[in-house]
């Protein structure tokens, strides 16, 4: 069964039924909704912690999709399944990926950053302070350039670059 036949919540049974008349309605092609209908079903299954289902459904849109800005959030979405299940390196590859399709994801940024940050903490619990550095410096720059790109949000990373001077 799709996943879009299995919402119990009210709210996700409405979006369900307004997603599939919007995608009947808009002028696209059949192609592009069913890349819209599996990444629906990928985001559903995602929010739900049933990550191997999501993968199934992004990587289905991913091979339907042609459009790179929509593509991006495939690819964000994967990275951030990646990401959760702790294969850090993975998921940088697909937030990369999304940054190449559209350099205006500031999501992708900062959860690069993170990954950035979390390394050079795990660098210093190693004694490994020159590398801790390289990999702080490399958190800082994705988030400076989350930030100028979404001035408001980020506010524990705009703290932590202020603690640095950055």
């Amino acid at each position: 069964m799709p996943r879009s036949q299995k919402n119990d919540n009210f709210i996700d049974k409405t979006f369900t039924v307004v997603a599939d008349i919007l995608v009947q309605v808009l002028p696209t092609s059949n192609r592009e909704k069913q890349a819209f209908t599996y990444y629906r079903d990928g985001m559903a299954a995602q929010s739900e912690g049933e990550y191997a289902e999501a993968l199934q459904n992004y990587y289905q849109a991913l091979r339907l999709e042609v459009d790179a800005y929509d593509r991006s959030f495939v690819l964000y979405n994967i990275g951030l399944i990646y990401t959760c299940n702790g294969e850090h390196g993975r998921a940088l590859e697909y937030y990369y990926q999304a940054l190449e399709r559209n350099p205006s994801l500031p999501q992708a940024l900062n959860n690069i950053a993170v990954i950035y940050h979390y390394r050079g903490e795990q660098a210093i619990e190693l004694g490994q302070s020159e590398i801790s550095k390289l990999l702080f410096d490399k958190a800082a720059d994705y988030w400076k350039e989350a930030i100028r790109l979404a001035p408001t949000n980020y506010l524990e990373a705009q703290a932590w670059l202020n603690q640095l001077g950055a």
